[in-house]
């Protein structure tokens, strides 16, 4: 304390925080680089472990053997679903009636703000049906879902046979002390969002759904099945959710338990756990799958149905089935084996999950980096920002040499008037707010007057507005006040620092993919742009580096971690594609991403674009 309550060494240690800015700030970008890059090394990870201890041990002996009756069930299934052009309701309440379960059914119906050309669907309408199993040893407050999407054509047939079959497996067993719900949802996401909001009897995206006429318990936990072959070579576990929510560390332990007991290959972002980490080879591999989960997750929407759960702190992660090349099959009934196990340990819970980490990067599934160990590396970065700002500050602060009249040459002692900051903070909130809302807004006066649909529309106006916006307030700063001052420029790099310090840090609290993701673009940008740099470059590097281009950039990288690289026009259709399908999740699921970018990042980027023009 004393450091800092005696001025002269308060001085003495700003004196060489401002002398030695530029070095520190290089310094801590470059030490934030390889600290993330460093997490992907297995000695700096930690070993995952079971922290529930009702959950601590896979000694249960699994019986299930109904393989063949599931796939039955699922042939049966794939024509009733052909016959009815959809979900075959009759057939599935009949057969779920028959395997003792409470059978009941939800219509819902929804209008999309555009329709959803990837999908080929505006008006949606459809019905979820699931199925109660009561529990026979307990006071029924409690529950457990397995659901199963409803597919087009013949995807995920397999999911539904096995949700039957164990159904009545399960019918046959004492031990239940939890409700068990089979729920099969029509029309992936929007079914099971209409499905969740029934139950818990709140309205969040106004779906129009009917109300359940029946309920288990407190849902403790979830899973999603999705097979669509008889035989798998692996099960991939997904589990990124609604704005970057992740489930309870300890039921993905749960999950690569069974798999190990089991003998069934698992893998997460669709990437086999490699042994030889003290590799090039190993590490490298390692860093992709961390990179792959850093993106999923910057995306901001539910890579699966399980991501729904997440909001309504359900604890849920969806197992694909992966039928590859490779020779090593596992069959249907080892994967029900496998549920079985997760489940009855699941029933033994007496509480929530709640002892392992919520924050958590996985470059395996069986290692993992805690929150405590990646968010030096953002602190890293943003600490750039208040270095900056502290520069700033200081130059403000410092009386500035005058000529004998008292004023330096071209320069007013009394600084710009407030309106001169004003103006460009203002008006580039309005664009943020006109890229927020115009787009949906003026659909259909675009197809009135340009040959586009209502998706093109919606798209080609954001775009629109975005590139507009480059114009817009780059001279707004003499709109009002006349020639900009050397010190007007300082005053609002300064605001523009600390308010993108802090929309990173309230950004990387919930999502911390995004916030560093957003932090290694936008901190350089904000840490080197002033009037008196090579304008051209600059102007072409803080466009490469804006909100727009990195989610581009971040599609290619993306796509070439799957080992499925693009070409530029296959990149532009998928951005397209990115941009409508960002904006469709924000309205139908409440995804936070778009109108963070629209409303936030993108005007505090206008006024670091502001400074670069300033005269």
């Amino acid at each position: 304390m004393g450091l800092l309550s005696d001025p002269n060494r308060r001085r003495a240690l700003t004196s060489l925080l401002t002398r030695l800015n530029t070095p520190l700030c290089v310094l801590c970008y470059l030490a934030g680089v390889a600290w993330f890059m460093g997490l992907a090394f297995e000695p700096f990870t930690l070993r995952t472990y079971m922290s529930e201890n009702a959950m601590g041990s896979t000694m249960v002996e699994e019986r299930f053997t109904g393989g063949e009756r599931a796939l039955s069930a699922a042939r049966e299934f794939a024509v009733h679903k052909k016959k009815a052009g959809g979900m075959p309701v009759e057939w599935l309440v009949q057969a779920m009636q028959s395997r003792g379960l409470e059978v009941y059914t939800q219509t819902f119906s929804r209008t999309l703000p555009f329709p959803d050309e990837s999908k080929e669907r505006y008006m949606v309408k459809g019905t979820n049906v699931y199925g109660i199993l009561r529990a026979p040893r307990a006071p029924r407050t409690e529950s457990l879902v397995l659901s199963a999407p409803c597919s087009p054509g013949t995807a995920n047939n397999q999911a539904v046979g096995l949700l039957l079959s164990l159904a009545q497996y399960f019918r046959g067993q004492i031990y239940w002390a939890k409700d068990l719900i089979f729920l099969v949802n029509d029309h992936d996401l929007i079914g099971m969002e209409a499905w969740l909001e029934g139950y818990h009897d709140v309205n969040i995206t106004g779906i129009s759904a009917q109300p359940l006429q029946g309920r288990g318990g407190s849902i403790q936990a979830a899973l999603s099945l999705e097979l669509s072959s008889d035989v798998i070579t692996s099960l991939d576990l997904v589990l990124e959710g609604l704005n970057g929510q992740l489930p309870n560390l300890d039921l993905t332990n749960l999950f690569y338990a069974f798999c190990q007991k089991t003998g069934i290959l698992c893998t997460i972002q669709g990437k086999l756990q490699r042994n030889d980490w003290d590799t090039v080879a190993g590490y490298t591999h390692s860093v992709q799958t961390m990179l792959l989960m850093v993106l999923r997750q910057a995306s901001g929407r539910p890579w699966g149905d399980h991501g729904l759960f997440l909001r309504y702190h359900i604890e849920a992660a969806t197992v694909r089935g992966i039928n590859s090349f490779r020779q090593y099959k596992t069959d249907i009934t080892t994967v029900g084996k496998l549920l079985e196990g997760m489940y009855r340990k699941l029933n033994n819970l007496l509480e929530r999950l709640h002892q392992s980490y919520f924050f958590y990067l996985l470059p395996s599934l069986s290692r993992f980096v805690s929150i405590g160990y990646y968010m030096p590396a953002f602190s890293l970065l943003a600490l750039i920002l208040l270095l900056r700002a502290l520069d700033l500050w200081v130059q403000l602060s410092t009386p500035i040499a005058g000529l004998e009249d008292g004023t330096v040459e071209g320069e007013e002692v009394s600084g710009p008037g407030v309106l001169s900051l004003v103006t460009p903070v203002l008006i580039s909130h309005l664009t943020g707010v006109a890229l927020y809302i115009l787009p949906v807004l003026s659909q259909h006066a675009a197809v009135q007057h340009f040959p586009v649909s209502e998706t093109e529309a919606v798209v080609l106006t954001a775009i629109t507005i975005y590139v507009a916006g480059l114009a817009l307030p780059h001279n707004t700063h003499r709109v009002l006040s006349g020639e900009g001052t050397e010190r007007g420029w300082r005053l609002l790099k300064l605001l523009g620092l600390l308010y993108l310090a802090v929309l990173l840090g309230c950004t990387a609290l919930i999502n911390f993919s995004l916030g560093f993701i957003l932090a290694l673009t936008q901190v350089p940008i904000a840490a080197l742009i002033t009037p008196h740099v090579p304008r051209l470059l600059c102007a072409g590097a803080m466009i490469l580096l804006s909100p727009g281009c990195t989610l581009l950039l971040c599609l290619f990288l993306y796509q070439e971690l799957q080992e499925a690289p693009l070409t530029l026009l296959e990149g532009w259709g998928l951005f397209l594609s990115a941009v409508s399908q960002g904006i469709l999740d924000h309205h139908l699921y409440g995804s936070l991403l778009y109108p963070l970018l629209a409303l936030f990042i993108f005007p505090c980027w206008l006024l670091l674009w502001n400074i670069l023009f300033w005269k």
